[in-house]
């Protein structure tokens, strides 16, 4: 979007106020108002639009600026829309349950924290939320960790690094989706990627929780029996279960298009769905556009269950479309351009454009506490001076998730903070110490970016 034609050229002071502004806006009403960040988007672009009014900047101008952006979006929003369909049709297939209940059979009571990590990053991966793990899985692990007389603090460290691991690394997810999707990076190549710092971050965090895990011997592990029992009970895990995921594998490994992988792999998932299920074709196309709904009886298992269908993406699409529209708009405006000409003698090798893009990831995350314009913001303002560098701009989504999308759950007053700290009964600042892969993502991106190890050069 740099590209953009701007309509007019505001002093850096001038632009940082704004910015400031935009900050405060939604940052106060998502952390006081506890509010959805789309309403304070749009009263950034009512701000925004102001402000280009009164520098006699016309409003059709603003508005090919807010549709140029938009427009943006286009790529990932069909994304979007697949990624709902395959979570539906793995779930009627059994392919998600059957997921998690080989993950649950790995939990060990002589290394709690190392196979909590574990187990809920597989799961994070099978259904692409972290948030999701985190409130019903990871409320299970913590009160078993408080069976066990473990930590909470490292208990939770241990639900939160795995789950953010598993949304990170899923093709379900939709940051991982956005990441990609930004910078125009094909989705299972931008994945691919991301194993030169998220392995080693795997590793070592695992290595970590290995070490701090107690020695208990034996407990009691009915609350986790519950869980598998609960998914045996659903009649959904068979063995053709896992022909979709071992699909998806295949696929990916023959580097088709991710909207053509995850088609199959849903097309297939539906089949297979017919085997088991009496329902007719009119269910599962309602399933596939509504999401699956459980009805077990047991709220564990069905809030694990009821998910997916394109219409569980309406609320990330409709907060990329605005999200791109503001950012449309503050380029239109020549607001990006500004504050980024006063940094941009500094943008002139691959390790600074590196430490530049994690910093303002963290950054944004830290002020407003939202993923998703961490990831948006940064790739908008950050992409043609990769580019201009002469790298790929698999580093730059890479960058985005590994200082944006696991940064959030260790701010206090950010989106995610807010909502683990009440899932979980436990402060964000008592756990960060204990979110080993959370911390060490950033610092592995910068030290790789620093050191020119793993970085792509552009074709």
């Amino acid at each position: 979007m740099l590209e953009m034609e701007r309509a007019y050229e505001p002093k850096p002071w001038e632009a940082a106020l704004l910015v400031i502004g935009i900050i405060l806006t939604i940052g106060l009403s998502i952390y006081f108002l506890n509010v959805a960040p789309h309403i304070p988007i749009i009263l950034a672009i009512v701000l925004l639009i102001a402000y280009g009014a009164v520098r006699g900047v016309s409003y059709k101008e603003m508005e090919r600026g807010m549709t140029t952006g938009a427009g943006t979006s286009l790529s990932a929003i069909y994304l979007f829309f697949f990624i709902g369909i395959l979570v539906s049709s793995w779930l009627l297939s059994g392919t998600i349950p059957a997921l998690m209940h080989a993950s649950f059979t790995l939990v060990s009571p002589t290394f709690f924290l190392m196979t909590v990590f574990i187990v809920t990053g597989i799961v994070g991966i099978s259904i692409g939320s972290s948030l999701t793990t985190v409130a019903t899985l990871g409320v299970a692990f913590f009160g078993m960790g408080g069976a066990l007389d473990i930590s909470p603090a490292m208990t939770a460290g241990a639900i939160v690094s795995g789950a953010f691991f598993g949304d990170k690394m899923s093709p379900l997810s939709d940051t991982t989706t956005l990441a990609s999707q930004t910078v125009g990076v094909d989705l299972f190549e931008h994945i691919r990627n991301m194993g030169w710092t998220t392995i080693p971050a795997f590793l070592i965090s695992a290595t970590l929780f290995a070490f701090l895990s107690p020695n208990v011997g034996d407990v009691n592990m009915d609350q986790l029996n519950a869980f598998i029992v609960g998914l045996e009970e659903t009649g959904l895990i068979h063995w053709y279960s896992w022909i979709p995921l071992v699909l998806l594998f295949a696929l990916t490994i023959f580097r088709l298009p991710a909207v053509v992988t995850l088609a199959l792999s849903s097309f297939v998932a539906i089949g297979l769905s017919f085997l088991h299920t009496n329902e007719g074709l009119g269910y599962v196309m309602n399933t596939l556009f509504g999401g699956y709904v459980a009805s077990t009886g047991n709220e564990a298992i069905d809030a694990l269950l009821s998910k997916g269908g394109l219409m569980s993406m309406m609320f990330t699409i409709a907060l990329v479309v605005l999200a791109l529209s503001m950012g449309g708009l503050l380029f239109k405006l020549g607001i990006i351009q500004s504050l980024l000409s006063t940094v941009a003698h500094k943008l002139k090798s691959a390790s600074s454009v590196i430490v530049g893009a994690a910093l303002t990831a963290i950054g944004i995350n830290l002020t407003i506490g939202e993923q998703y314009l961490s990831i948006l913001l940064t790739g908008q303002s950050f992409a043609p001076h990769f580019e201009q560098n002469g790298l790929a701009a698999k580093n730059l989504s890479r960058v985005m998730e590994d200082a944006g999308t696991v940064i959030n759950p260790l701010v206090p007053w950010s989106v995610c903070g807010i909502f683990i700290a009440d899932a979980l009964g436990i402060s964000v600042m008592s756990y960060v110490p204990f979110a080993f892969f959370c911390l060490l993502s950033p610092v592995l991106t910068i030290a790789f970016g620093l050191t020119g190890k793993t970085l792509t050069a552009a074709k």
